[in-house]
C-alpha cells in the first residue's frame, strides 16, 4: 500500500480501541463518539480486507489478524512522535536568523536587538541582508524586515506608520537614493540606500527625503535636522515571516518587543 493511501486515522483509532478493548473508552480518549469509532474500524476492515475485532460474551476482543499488526503499528506511532519532536526542536533554539535592509539594521534594528539580547545571554542573532530579496527557505530565516506597502504573502505587522521626512541642509541640493521621491532622482548625489542618504545629509552634502523611522535616532542625537513635518507614505517597515516561522515562540517574543518600542 502506498504511503499516500495509508489509512492513518483508522490506524490511530485501532490503536486506541485495542488498548481499551472498548469503543466507548477509545471514543473518550479520541474525543469522538463511539459510533464514529465503530465507523472508522469498519472502514479500516474494508480497506485491509480483514476482521479486526469480535464481540464475545466477555466483551470486545481482537482477532489474530488485528493483533498481528499492533506491535509494528505502535512502533510506527513512536517514530511519528520522534519525527514531530525533531521538527519542533527549532522552537527551543536560541538562534534567530533575521534579514533586513542594511541601512535599517545599522540605524534601527541592531541597537534594539542588543537590548533584547541582554535579557537572555544565550540568545544568538544571525543578521542577513534583504536588499537582494527574501527567500525564507533557502536562507533558513526566522523573520525579515522589508520596506513595502504591506506584508505581501506572509504574516506581518507594521513597525510604524509610513512617513517620509526631509533632513539635512535647509537649502541644500537633493540627495537621491532608490526609494526617494521622484523629485530627488535627478539629484547631484546618488547613494545606494536611505541610510547613506542620512549620512550624506549629516556630512553636509545636502538634503534628503528618508523614512521617518530610519532617521529618528539621528534627529534625536542631533546628527541631522528635520525640516517640516513628516509626510505620510504608503510604504513602511514591516516585520514579516511565513506562518510556521511567525508562530514560533522566539519570533513572537521578538516581534512583541520590537513593536512595543
Amino acid at each position: 500500500m502506498k504511503r499516500t493511501h495509508l489509512p492513518l486515522n483508522g490506524l490511530r483509532v485501532l490503536d486506541a480501541a485495542a488498548r481499551h478493548l472498548s469503543f466507548t473508552r477509545a471514543a473518550d480518549e479520541l474525543a469522538v463518539t463511539p459510533a464514529a469509532v465503530g465507523q472508522q474500524i469498519r472502514a479500516l476492515e474494508d480497506t485491509l480486507g480483514v476482521v479486526l475485532f469480535r464481540r464475545t460474551a466477555k466483551g470486545l476482543e481482537l482477532t489474530p489478524e488485528g493483533e498481528a499488526g499492533l506491535d509494528a503499528l505502535r512502533a510506527g506511532f513512536l517514530q511519528f512522535e520522534e519525527a514531530v519532536r525533531a521538527m519542533q526542536a527549532g522552537q527551543s533554539s536560541k538562534t534567530l536568523t533575521i534579514a533586513a535592509p542594511r541601512d535599517f539594521t545599522a540605524k534601527w534594528l541592531a541597537p534594539r536587538l542588543a537590548d533584547f539580547g541582554r535579557d537572555d545571554p544565550e540568545l544568538r542573532f544571525v543578521l542577513l541582508s534583504s536588499d537582494e530579496g527574501l527567500d525564507f527557505t533557502q536562507a533558513n530565516l526566522d523573520l525579515a524586515i522589508c520596506y513595502a506597502d504591506g506584508p505581501g504573502e506572509h504574516e506581518g505587522v507594521r513597525l510604524a506608520e509610513g512617513a517620509i521626512v526631509r533632513v539635512g541642509l535647509a537649502d541644500g541640493a537633493p540627495i537621491g537614493w532608490p526609494g526617494a521621491p521622484a523629485t530627488d532622482k535627478d539629484a547631484g548625489l546618488m547613494v545606494a540606500d536611505a541610510g547613506l542618504a542620512i549620512d550624506a545629509a549629516a556630512a553636509g552634502f545636502g538634503t534628503a527625503h528618508v523614512p521617518a523611522l530610519l532617521v529618528e535616532r539621528d534627529i534625536v542625537e542631533g546628527r541631522v535636522r528635520a525640516h517640516g513635518d513628516p509626510v505620510p507614505s504608503p510604504k513602511a517597515y514591516w516585520l514579516v515571516a511565513p506562518t510556521p516561522q511567525w508562530r514560533q515562540k522566539k519570533v513572537k517574543a521578538l516581534v512583541a518587543t520590537l513593536t512595543a518600542i
